[in-house]
């Protein structure tokens, strides 16, 4: 599929640069009364309601992103992905975050070997483990049983564990399975982040997960020292072996950290960092505190979403969809920011998570064959459930800049409440705030609207709404595991698929390695600078010794 062409060049992409123009003079307002349009832009998918029909975009539009797709390859690359190819090229991998998720009897292969077996082989020994820590079975140093994890990891080894955790606290079965229980995410090399994470624990009840593929990520390690010094200063340095366990593929250097190998749980060069919850990364956490049947059904609700975006043809496909529509908001529309707004406060560290799911993917200046790009690629993402983003950012959204919003649903809280003489209940509250702000940010509000309501005049300009503002809302039925393994593998795909036709890699991320590499210089000399300061110390001690004698 390498090719130096780029998609700008073809003549899809041309197309709806001319649309553009076209698309311009058409309001939302005009768009949402043509009901055939509005009702072809709503599909649902295994219990999940979407309607797009608040983009600023008509039937010749979609029909113009699918002649792209196909003028970019989308389905070969889908096909390549599952396959097993190395489609991220630059470091020659697979990349097979779906096998993570994928029923045991499946064959997904890489480099002519189906890794499936190898993923369900961790996932057995996830379970095992972690039903003998919740039982018992397996106790600390002391023999008192482990109630507490902290997971110690950073970047894809925390933001996506911690929005699934965050999204599980409060679900019914979780909460029963999760009794007694405490899980924490280190992340941030500030020793404040260690400070708040070991409060109120107690090393002989408490369980460290440390989360680096190589065992060499300098914030991971030093905060992984840290803690392993916590848990000796307590028991004794021989107490580490039961109080501490790895995710990594390197296993000299989890032996030399003092960890038992066989305690340690691999995962593979082809999951990316952000693309990893479905691994040991997240899966084992997450089985410890939630045990590994809610885990499961998490991964099949992310399978669920796999086969979808593999089978389904575009028309009808989610990710796909949700893809094109972000390329045609960025590349044509000229919008580089994207608002992720849950009306789900579980749903807290889902934006954080996607952050880094898309903007580590795709914020990428050269084609995936090294070519300077000519178009901007990728999209700023921010968020913040609803309603609190309302008293927050809104303002912005409805009266400064046009950004493209992403309005999340669930039918039935997790959580409801039902006061006697209210008029609704919270959750009805809620929602009616969901289903109002897309309209808001639909129609707008006009001048003449505000006469025929009498706002006086110095008033008009100012309470006026333009209106044309884009959005696509997401209805899920509830919120338990299944729907969050749904949620987050239409969100992977989606990036993957902007990747796709923008032609870049989004299975990379060199940007992230400048930084790394000059603090190591940084480093280097604040080791020699603190030894300077020592000598110098020491010196200026016998300096005073020496003139006290003199005396």
């Amino acid at each position: 599929m390498a090719s130096s062409t780029l998609i700008c060049d073809t003549e899809p992409w041309k197309e709806l640069q001319a649309h553009v123009e076209d698309n311009n003079k058409t309001h939302l307002r005009d768009l949402m009364n043509d009901d055939k349009r509005c009702q072809s832009m709503m599909m649902e998918f295994d219990g999940i309601l979407l309607d797009y029909s608040r983009q600023r975009a008509n039937l010749d539009t979609l029909n113009k992103l699918f002649n792209l797709a196909e003028a970019a390859h989308v389905k070969e690359k889908i096909i390549r992905m599952f396959n097993g190819e190395h489609i991220n090229s630059t470091e020659n991998r697979s990349v097979l975050h779906v096998a993570l998720r994928a029923p045991r009897d499946a064959v997904i292969n890489s480099d002519g070997k189906n890794v499936v077996p190898a993923v369900w082989q961790v996932l057995d020994k996830i379970r095992d483990f972690s039903e003998r820590v919740r039982s018992g079975a397996w106790v600390g140093d002391t023999g008192k049983t482990l109630k507490d994890v902290v997971a110690i990891g950073i970047g894809g080894s925390f933001l996506g564990p911690l929005f699934v955790h965050t999204a599980l606290q409060t679900e019914v079965e979780a909460i029963e399975c999760a009794r007694g229980r405490e899980l924490r995410f280190l992340a941030n090399v500030d020793p404040i982040d260690v400070a708040r994470n070991i409060t109120g624990l107690n090393p002989e009840t408490t369980l460290v997960v440390v989360v680096s593929k190589t065992f060499t990520t300098a914030e991971t390690m030093l905060n992984a020292r840290t803690l392993r010094e916590w848990i000796s200063s307590a028991l004794g340095p021989q107490a580490v072996a039961k109080h501490m366990v790895a995710v990594s593929t390197n296993l000299k250097l989890v032996e030399q950290f003092g960890i038992d190998p066989n305690n340690a749980f691999a995962f593979w060069d082809w999951v990316g960092g952000r693309y990893s919850v479905c691994s040991a990364v997240g899966v084992l956490p997450l089985s410890l505190q939630y045990g590994f049947s809610i885990v499961e059904k998490f991964l099949k609700g992310a399978s669920s979403v796999d086969q979808h975006f593999y089978s389904a043809p575009f028309e009808k496909n989610i990710p796909v969809i949700l893809g094109l529509l972000s390329v045609w908001n960025v590349s044509f529309l000229g919008y580089p920011a994207r608002a992720i707004l849950p009306y789900s406060q579980a749903l807290e560290k889902l934006a954080p998570h996607i952050q880094q799911v898309s903007m580590e993917s795709n914020g990428k200046g050269v084609s995936i064959d090294g070519v300077p790009l000519p178009y901007q690629t990728g999209e700023i993402d921010f968020g913040e459930p609803g309603t609190n983003g309302q008293h927050s950012f809104y303002q912005l959204i409805h009266q400064g800049r046009v950004i493209p919003c992403d309005f999340i649903g669930v039918v039935k809280s997790q959580q409801p409440i039902y006061l006697k003489d209210e008029v609704v209940s919270n959750h009805d509250e809620l929602m009616s705030n969901f289903f109002a702000q897309p309209d808001a940010l639909a129609y707008g509000k006009t001048p003449e609207q505000l006469q025929k309501e009498n706002v006086p005049e110095h008033l008009i300009s100012h309470k006026t709404f333009s209106g044309n503002r884009p959005s696509l809302s997401i209805l899920l039925p509830s919120l338990n595991a299944y729907n969050i393994g749904q949620l987050l593998a239409i969100y992977e795909h989606r990036v993957a698929v902007q990747g796709f036709v923008w032609s870049i890699n989004s299975f990379d991320q060199w940007g992230v390695e400048l930084g790394k590499s000059l603090a190591t210089k940084v480093r280097k000399q604040l080791h020699a600078s603190h030894i300077s300061r020592q000598v110098l110390m020491f010196l200026l001690i016998l300096q005073l010794v020496y003139q006290i004698y003199k005396i």
